[in-house]
């Protein structure tokens, strides 16, 4: 039974379809996995066993009848704390938002729920989403599962120690400025960041409606992939044949590669040769517009997140922790015309990345610059806080900034991840090279 833990979601699913396992066992070993767990109170933020069970129970009647929904279809996952659950609290890593309870689900867990997964339970998180390393000293701070005095990333933190620590095959999280894949590159994860409206944002606790994404974090690319079509409501894509031979990447060099550490610097360069060495043609392109982007964060970012916060936040601030409160308040320094400019400047940004990047199957970037910061630090020295936050941060915004899709890869090297730029809503085939990358890497 033990061997289910570290399985991927889609080997579990087969393993139902064939009778090998039954998805009431599958639950039950996985919250007797987490129950006995030291770390259990650092990644969940709490768990939905009766639900769970409930749909575990419906799964093994389906499977045993023959009427399994999808190849998922009993498959027990996690989900971030601002995903709503009808009657289950989703208060989004915040004591702004205590004892707050949905009367409805997410759109895309009602989706899920339709294609038979089970609900294990909701995992912490940086406070409302606002911050790119999962520290959050307001509720719970989970560990990356390569270095315990270290964060986890995020804001997706405990959707990727769950799946790393082995307490869920795979966890659903959100992207705004890399918050899926900043976790997942840190714990060793595949994590995708869907080209923003492909998912829906109904019933999630909103950090930015210009920005916000959802996406997975898996053991492997083909979880990714099945997992965004089951939330999307539409059929999982045929991958199989993917390949590397022949195919265009551009390795960026604008701004992605700028004080990059050197253990991702090096997992990043041994990254290229492999798929290289898999038949990829990889060339250096640079692209200023990228720069530009970058540069508009400021007035795009705050001024929204603060916009949509402001009323809540200064009705009560001295329940946030100070450093996302500061970078919330940083919203009042932009005017409406600051905002209005910087999207048409960021609109003139986004058609010059397409116009130089069109000739590729992708675009290539080392995921984070930093490795996984120390916690103790970072609780005790602000700039090293604020100075890993944005460092953290600035390649996989990138990907939020142009509107595109991102994929972050393992490189084989502990929390170094290979980031792989697709085109705006060309998803699936952002996710058909990157199993065809996935196999180079391994």
């Amino acid at each position: 039974m033990q061997d289910w833990l570290s399985k991927s979601a889609c080997d579990l699913g087969r393993a139902i379809g064939a009778g090998d396992v039954d998805p009431v066992n599958l639950a039950h070993a996985f919250f007797d996995r987490i129950e006995g767990h030291d770390l259990k109170d650092k990644i969940y933020a709490r768990l939905t066993k009766d639900r769970a069970m409930a749909e575990a129970r419906a799964a093994s009647q389906r499977a045993k009848s023959g009427q399994r929904l999808s190849v998922l279809d009993g498959v027990p996952i996690s989900w971030k704390d601002l995903f709503d659950t009808a009657g289950d609290g989703t208060e989004a890593g915040s004591k702004l938002l205590a004892g707050r309870v949905p009367e409805a689900d997410a759109v895309v867990l009602q989706n899920t729920t339709s294609a038979g997964l089970v609900c294990l339970g909701k995992t912490h998180m940086s406070e409302l989403a606002f911050s790119g390393l999962g520290y959050n000293p307001s509720t719970q701070t989970p560990p990356c599962v390569n270095d315990a005095s270290a964060v986890s990333g995020g804001s997706s933190s405990g959707a990727a120690a769950s799946v790393a620590f082995g307490l869920a095959p795979a966890a659903i999280g959100s992207d705004t400025g890399g918050s899926v894949r900043i976790p997942a590159a840190w714990n060793d994860l595949v994590g995708m960041k869907t080209t923003h409206g492909q998912l829906s944002l109904e019933g999630c606790v909103p950090l930015s409606l210009k920005f916000d994404t959802v996406g997975p974090l898996t053991r492997t690319v083909e979880d990714a992939a099945v997992l965004i079509a089951l939330m999307q409501g539409v059929p999982v894509p045929d991958l199989r044949g993917a390949s590397l031979k022949g195919r265009r990447f551009a390795a960026l060099q604008t701004s992605v590669l700028e004080d990059t550490r050197d253990a991702p610097l090096a997992a990043y360069e041994t990254a290229i040769a492999r798929l290289e060495a898999a038949g990829a043609i990889v060339e250096p392109l640079e692209v200023p517009a990228v720069a530009d982007a970058l540069a508009l964060a400021g007035p795009l970012l705050p001024g929204e997140v603060y916009g949509l916060w402001r009323d809540v936040i200064e009705a009560q601030p001295e329940a946030m922790y100070a450093e996302i409160l500061e970078r919330f308040r940083l919203g009042k320094e932009f005017s409406a015309p600051d905002y209005s400019a910087a999207w048409a400047q960021l609109d003139a940004a986004r058609a010059a990345w397409d116009a130089a990047t069109v000739a590729y199957d992708g675009v290539l970037a080392p995921t984070a610059p930093i490795l996984p910061p120390n916690l103790k630090r970072l609780n005790a020295d602000g700039v090293y806080y604020k100075t890993e936050n944005l460092l953290a941060l600035r390649n996989t915004r990138i990907g939020n900034l142009l509107g595109i899709c991102a994929l972050t890869l393992p490189t084989g090297v502990p929390s170094c991840g290979l980031m792989i730029f697709g085109a705006r809503d060309r998803d699936t085939a952002l996710l058909r090279m990157g199993m065809a990358a996935e196999a180079a890497l391994i």
